[in-house]
């Protein structure tokens, strides 16, 4: 791989904590996010998931690598509970190589997830 490193950010929220709710949104997730990049698999390092307190039903990282990231390393950790903060949320930051230094990436939030960065995903590309 040669080019530049880039981390690529986005977030599905999950309509309840079920162990298929949790793989078809991280699987979506990674899709989406591989798909507004243009981004094949061997082009994506690492990729670091973290689901809120209430998702406990299964690890978004066992989908990911069951799934579009088959040979990535993958992780999960679980992101601290902020009172009021939006339920039900998978985060991930994939670390990716783009062949050009001046490409921008986009970071991709789904449903609900949107209102975590509305300013990232109305303003396009970063």
């Amino acid at each position: 791989m040669t080019g530049v490193v880039r981390a690529v950010r986005g977030a599905v929220q999950v309509d309840l904590d079920d162990p298929d709710a949790i793989a078809e949104g991280t699987v979506a997730l990674v899709e989406a996010m591989l798909a507004e990049n243009g981004l094949a698999r061997d082009e994506v390092i690492s990729v670091l998931f973290t689901v809120t307190p209430d998702l406990v039903s299964a690890y978004p990282a066992t989908a990911a690598r069951n799934g579009p990231l088959d040979g990535v390393p993958v992780m999960c950790a679980t992101e601290i509970a902020v009172p009021g903060g939006l339920p039900r949320v998978v985060r991930a930051m994939a670390h990716v190589v783009v062949p050009d230094p001046a490409r921008r990436v986009r970071h991709v939030y789904l449903g609900g997830a949107a209102a975590l960065r509305p300013d990232l995903v109305a303003a396009g590309p970063r």
